[in-house]
């Protein structure tokens, strides 16, 4: 459920993600067990479904010549408006890139990992965890302070 909010950042609409791939799953789940790592399978056909939902509602945006301002303190209250700028941000990433860093620094996965559940290479996961990261530096300035603890040096570990 983590995962699907994650990837969706919507409450109702990570139940909904969670559950068409489960009930996907659930047919094939004995070969599952059987074969080794279900989990992963789950996580990798909730990434594949996402970006499937997205390819399907291209959600309109709404520009806005000047973003919000968010005020700066250190309380509760910033923490939240921090995680709710980071949730729009991560929203207007592409599906694959927001799987990236979802992976990689939410859960902790490895560069391997995280090739290995995405189905591609090693490269590509960095490349697209720098593309990501920068990305995000552009969309959200104001999510500067969170994102200058991501040593660029970390991407490629």
């Amino acid at each position: 459920m983590r995962t699907a909010y994650l990837l969706t950042g919507d409450g109702p609409q990570a139940e909904d993600l969670l559950q068409t791939v489960l009930m996907r799953t659930a047919r094939h789940w004995r070969k599952l067990m059987k074969d080794g790592n279900p989990e992963a399978y789950v996580r990798r056909a909730l990434v594949n479904e996402h970006i499937s939902w997205r390819r399907r509602r291209r959600a309109k945006e709404t520009l806005t010549a000047y973003p919000p301002e968010i005020e700066r303190g250190g309380g509760p209250e910033d923490e939240s408006l921090h995680r709710m700028a980071l949730q729009r941000a991560l929203l207007r990433l592409t599906p694959r890139q927001r799987a990236v860093l979802v992976l990689r620094y939410y859960e902790d996965r490895s560069i391997d990992e995280t090739a290995d559940l995405l189905g591609c290479s090693p490269g590509t996961v960095k490349s697209q965890t720098s593309h990501a990261l920068g990305r995000l530096r552009t969309l959200a300035p104001e999510l500067a302070d969170l994102l200058h603890d991501v040593d660029p040096e970390e991407v490629y570990r």
